[in-house]
């Protein structure tokens, strides 16, 4: 099944990076009028550069996270077989 689900990851990852940025410059035009600062520049403070660089991450992370789980629910519904593996569950001895 995970190979059946390759093209929708695919196309999940361009739709989440699109997303991602679109959110991350919407929220960073709020902070700062110029574009994202260079580490390697030199013309901006190490707290903006490092500040801009964590946000932008986080905000990548949570639209690939959430354009994910929305592909494996679609997936679900139209498959009827989650794409993931099943999640490990450990037994402790009584």
């Amino acid at each position: 099944m995970r190979l059946l689900f390759m093209p929708f990851a695919i196309v999940g990852r361009i739709i989440s990076a699109r997303i991602g940025r679109s959110v991350f410059n919407s929220i960073w035009t709020r902070f700062d009028d110029g574009p994202l600062p260079n580490p390697t520049s030199g013309q901006a403070s190490v707290a903006k550069v490092v500040a801009a660089h964590a946000l932008q991450a986080g905000v990548m992370a949570g639209a690939a996270a959430a354009v994910d789980r929305y592909n494996a629910r679609v997936f679900h519904y139209l498959i009827g077989v989650w794409p993931g593996k099943p999640a490990k569950v450990e037994v402790e001895d009584e």
